[in-house]
């Protein structure tokens, strides 16, 4: 073991300390700046008239579940809510919940919304909303976050197209 000399020993422990500082100011200048997009990214949700439903953790960013009178919208997605026919929350691919809109008797039959499963196993459940239209299905994921993270989030936007679709049957 190299033992340094007093003087020595005081530099290197000052040049340790300087890193350090500047790692930290580097991490909190990341997370400011993170925050600021964050905020500028809600801002400009409500500024085009739309209620934000759920912040969905996706990959490194946050993705945003959000609505207005006539769309849901998920990230760059757009879902009429006229045209939703059902919607359903699922657990690894399988559907535990489900509701279905009487807008379109004649899609009511579809059949169950069915999913591959995922390479993580039974490991880490899983956590979807899968909302079906006349068009087609989109599947919002709500991720695999432990501490029920992930079934709040599911749970929330389930909840919010359901009341929906409640609210606006015909």
């Amino acid at each position: 073991m190299v033992r340094l000399k007093p003087p020595m020993r005081d530099l290197a422990a000052a040049i340790v300390a300087l890193v350090l500082l500047v790692t930290a100011a580097s991490l909190a200048t990341t997370l400011q700046m993170y925050r600021r997009r964050r905020a500028r990214l809600r801002d400009s949700e409500r500024a085009l008239g739309r209620t934000i439903v759920a912040e969905i953790p996706s990959g490194d960013d946050l993705v945003l579940f959000s609505g207005d009178a006539s769309r849901f919208y998920y990230g760059d997605r757009s879902i009429d809510k006229d045209l939703i026919v059902a919607v359903r929350v699922l657990i690894n691919g399988a559907p535990i919940a489900a509701y279905v809109s009487t807008r379109h008797p004649e899609a009511a039959v579809r059949e169950p919304t069915h999913f591959e499963d995922r390479p993580e196993g039974i490991a880490r459940d899983r956590w979807d909303v899968a909302i079906e239209t006349v068009t087609g299905t989109t599947i919002v994921e709500c991720g695999a976050i432990r501490e029920r993270v992930s079934q709040e989030l599911a749970r929330t936007v389930f909840d919010a197209i359901a009341r929906d679709l409640e609210s606006n049957q015909t």
